[in-house]
């Protein structure tokens, strides 16, 4: 997690019924032990000094066993009005000692609320990432496809890029996922795209706006090429 580099990325979405609304999403910050908890503290400092309606955060956030990491946890709970859904690393170190420490944090794995937004009420729903099986954990799929088609302005957040058929189906109006890190070292992109729909970046299908964010930390090595690491500041206008 190369903090000192790192800058925030502001992107315009088009999105006429969530017009103005502002959403930091971060993922896959991969957090373990080599990682101080300063750089932490410094991520947080940073992103609260940001405007933002909430933040999103697609999964991935830990690379090791939660009880290794306990200072640098707490640290990033520090984060403001954050929204997360478990990513598949999470699952495998231990997404409940990670729901544990993350108290400030709002967990959404098979999970609907509502966000107050300009006098109306923005629905918002998470689903378990797709390894969830593995873990005998359910993946609520009915639930969330009934929650997001009962509402009209929907977000829909996902681990991997894989569940933008669920925004698709329900017409949501925003997908936000990670996962593939944006391939991190090229050419691994073209190998990443052949068991993922989109590499990174914004896409529009039917009336579904899907961002997938690139990440902020690594994965395997502490090296990207041609997929640099961010933080994102979604913005949503009219045109």
């Amino acid at each position: 997690m190369r903090l000192p580099e790192l800058e925030i990325k502001n992107l315009k979405v088009k999105s006429e019924s969530l017009q103005g609304l502002q959403i930091l999403h971060l993922s896959d910050l991969h957090i373990n032990k080599k990682i101080k908890v300063i750089n932490i503290e410094k991520l947080v400092a940073f992103c609260n000094s940001l405007e933002y309606d909430f933040l999103a955060l697609t999964g991935d956030i830990i690379d090791c066993k939660v009880d290794k990491i306990i200072p640098q946890l707490k640290a990033l709970n520090l984060l403001k009005k954050v929204f997360y859904i478990s990513g598949n690393h999470d699952l495998f170190y231990g997404i409940k000692g990670l729901k544990e420490l993350l108290t400030n944090f709002t967990f959404l794995d098979n999970k609907t609320t509502f966000i107050k937004y300009q006098n109306r009420d923005i629905a918002l729903a998470g689903i378990s990432d797709r390894f969830s099986k593995f873990f005998k954990i359910k993946r609520e799929e009915k639930k969330i496809l009934s929650f997001l088609k009962s509402n009209e302005d929907s977000i829909l957040l996902a681990h991997q890029p894989k569940d933008y058929s669920l925004a698709i189906t329900s017409n949501t109006k925003l997908f936000l996922c990670g996962h593939t890190h944006g391939g991190q070292v090229f050419p691994f992109h073209y190998f990443v795209r052949l068991f993922q729909p989109f590499l990174a970046g914004i896409f529009y299908k039917k009336d579904t706006c899907i961002y997938v964010n690139r990440g902020l930390g690594t994965w395997g090595i502490d090296f990207r090429y041609k997929a640099n690491s961010e933080i994102t500041l979604l913005k949503l206008i009219n045109n």
